[in-house]
């Protein structure tokens, strides 16, 4: 599992590959729950999930209850963007609880710890053919 760690104060995004033992303390969570950095490495950090997808790319959403992926009728985002005014879709989204088959988090800092994210999250260089 990915994580995708937001901070608002400078507008960064930093990512995080997780291994088994440290995903599994976000299983169960809902989008909105608040959780504490320790497991992920990032030590005095509170963490507030806003979203995420599953391995085939589809979208967590907030209002549909459960971990199963479900049709339901969209007008709006996350998974559906609108081109015509009423304008409104069947599509495929994610429950808001995380569960195996979550591929990527997406988190917000709602507490800062004393060391920095650059620091605690390194940039990983891509590696060249």
């Amino acid at each position: 599992m990915k994580i995708v760690v937001s901070n608002p104060e400078d507008g960064k995004s930093y990512q995080k590959e997780l291994d088994k033992a440290a995903s599994k303390h976000l299983y169960g969570k809902r989008i909105g729950d608040k959780v504490s950095g320790e497991a992920f490495g990032l030590g005095g950090y509170e963490l507030n999930i806003t979203g995420g997808s599953d391995q085939q790319g589809f979208p967590m959403r907030k209002d549909v209850h459960g971990t199963a992926r479900k049709k339901i009728l969209l007008s709006s985002g996350p998974g559906f963007h609108p081109t015509k005014k009423g304008e409104r879709r069947r599509k495929s989204i994610r429950g808001n609880s995380i569960a195996e088959d979550i591929a990527q988090v997406n988190l917000k800092v709602a507490k800062a710890g004393a060391e920095g994210l650059e620091k605690l999250l390194p940039k990983e260089e891509v590696k060249k053919k």
